[in-house]
């Protein structure tokens, strides 16, 4: 069947599109860490040794990036699965696993569509990740669903603000930061969604991301019993 010429440059739209995408990706991917660096250093490593000191048993972690959680993790675990559904992302979680964590075994599947059995696992770990999925609700059904009963969820997500006028800014700015940050949308009201999913909040930190512009900053990391 004869495609119209409207049809065939909307086609081309799309395609070019999905090309200058899948080069943001790698870019996005190559300069995540360094982009990171002092945010990382001056927030973020403190909340990760911390949180993941109490993942226990057999633990998922979804969207785990270039594998920055990978070396907090305690080497007596019954096993570690890390999720990524970026390939450019994904090859650089496998590298880093392979050198820092062998053993741990990593998948290519979104959060929405966690290839895996019903109370597979006993800890589950989300860090800046819920912000990203483009389903937030189902991706944390997946995780409810994936963990044994009383399993734990470990989160650390920048969030919503509080702050009204921040919120607003938040909403405007996020079409600039979803095309940037490859669909990050920090003003999420997550915690809420986690509490929406089935689990029970049991611990809560408030906390503000270093070295990041207003918008970004508001974070917040506990632990959530399914």
């Amino acid at each position: 069947m004869r495609r119209s010429p409207a049809r065939r440059r909307v086609e081309g739209v799309i395609d070019r599109r999905g090309i200058a995408m899948g080069l943001w990706e790698k870019v996005f991917a190559a300069g995540y860490d360094r982009v990171m660096a002092g945010s990382e250093r001056d927030t973020f490593s403190a909340h990760r040794r911390e949180l993941l000191a109490g993942a226990t048993g057999d633990v998922i972690e979804i969207g785990g990036g270039t594998g920055v959680n990978l070396p907090f993790y305690d080497g007596a675990l019954g096993s570690l699965t890390v999720t990524e559904p970026a390939e450019p992302m994904m090859k650089r979680l496998q590298g880093r696993a392979e050198e820092e964590r062998p053993g741990t075994t990593v998948v290519g599947a979104p959060a929405e569509r966690l290839p895996f059995e019903a109370g597979s696992f006993d800890t589950a770990v989300a860090t800046l990740v819920l912000c990203t999925v483009d389903d937030q609700p189902r991706a944390l059904s997946e995780l409810h669903r994936v963990l044994r009963p009383g399993g734990r969820l470990l989160f650390m997500e920048h969030v919503r603000s509080d702050e009204e006028k921040l919120a607003r800014w938040q909403d405007r700015l996020m079409p600039i930061q979803r095309a940037v940050a490859c669909g990050c949308r920090c003003n999420r009201a997550t915690l809420d969604s986690i509490k929406d999913a089935g689990f029970e909040v049991t611990q809560l930190e408030h906390d503000t991301i270093a070295h990041a512009p207003p918008f970004l900053r508001p974070l917040i990391v506990g632990v959530a019993r399914a």
